[in-house]
């Protein structure tokens, strides 16, 4: 029976005071001490990247040699290994040229002396005196009256000939039988 207020006992016996729990790693497992003293700090190798193949340079100086089969080819791709060039300029661990920016470029500021003045309204104006004139100069020379498009820049088509030529009326006239008409 167990004691009252008191856990059951395990029936297992404990290792002693020597013994490590979990795994040993002989060459790191210094305890706390030497993690809290020693960092274990990795240090980073040179990234030596290999460029691809450059096969369309290869294959037009292979041309340029006079290769014409697949063997020939061949044996010119093992003689001449040409790289791509890096055209990436950031690469892991490069360093930035010193004059380089990133994004797009920002607007120029707008002249606050301008907007003061109303410089833009002036030159919108002037603008729009511009374009009426180049309208009126157009209409005169095709011959557009003012009643027919008055704001508006139209060539001569058939709209325009008939609203300046209008067609003539026509006589009205009795009506007569179909029989009649022949005599």
């Amino acid at each position: 029976q167990p004691e009252v207020g008191k856990p059951t006992r395990t029936c297992y016996s404990l290792p002693g005071h020597d013994f490590t729990y979990g795994m040993y790693l002989h060459r790191r497992d210094g305890g706390v001490a030497e993690a809290i003293g020693h960092w274990d700090s990795v240090k980073a190798k040179p990234h030596i990247r290999i460029m691809p193949r450059d096969f369309v340079t290869m294959g037009r100086m292979a041309v340029g040699e006079g290769c014409t089969t697949a063997r020939e080819f061949a044996l010119y791709y093992k003689f001449k290994d040409l790289r791509c060039k890096d055209e990436g300029i950031l690469r892991y661990g490069c360093k930035i040229p010193p004059g380089m920016t990133f994004g797009r470029p920002a607007r120029p500021s707008t002249p606050f002396f301008d907007l003061m003045q109303h410089r833009y309204k002036e030159l919108w104006m002037e603008s729009q005196r511009a374009r009426t004139v180049v309208q009126h100069v157009v209409k005169k020379k095709v011959g557009i009256p003012q009643q027919c498009f008055p704001l508006l820049d139209v060539r001569g088509n058939r709209t325009t000939f008939l609203c300046t030529h209008p067609l003539p009326r026509k006589e009205e006239s009795f009506w007569h039988p179909q029989r009649f008409e022949k005599v």
